[in-house]
């Protein structure tokens, strides 16, 4: 459900919002600017989902054992 809000920005900032994103396009804008700040997501469900997908999960392990193998190598 979307929700209307009213707020007040300075005329520069209204103008170049309005020249930069266009004229039907700055709440969505908006919304995804500050949505990461705050809407905080399921931290346990988004890790299973992302366990779940196996071709990142074997990108991770490559890169994990790359970097391991770089590290030992290094001296003191």
């Amino acid at each position: 459900m979307q929700k209307k809000l009213t707020i007040t920005v300075d005329e520069e900032v209204y103008e170049g919002l309005h020249k930069t994103i266009g004229p039907r396009k700055i709440s969505k804008f908006i919304e995804d600017l500050v949505r990461p700040h705050v809407v905080h997501p399921n931290l346990e469900s988004a890790y299973s989902d992302m366990a779940k997908d196996e071709e990142r999960e074997k990108e991770a392990l490559d890169w994990a054992e790359t970097t391991f193998k770089d590290i030992s190598h290094e001296t003191a």
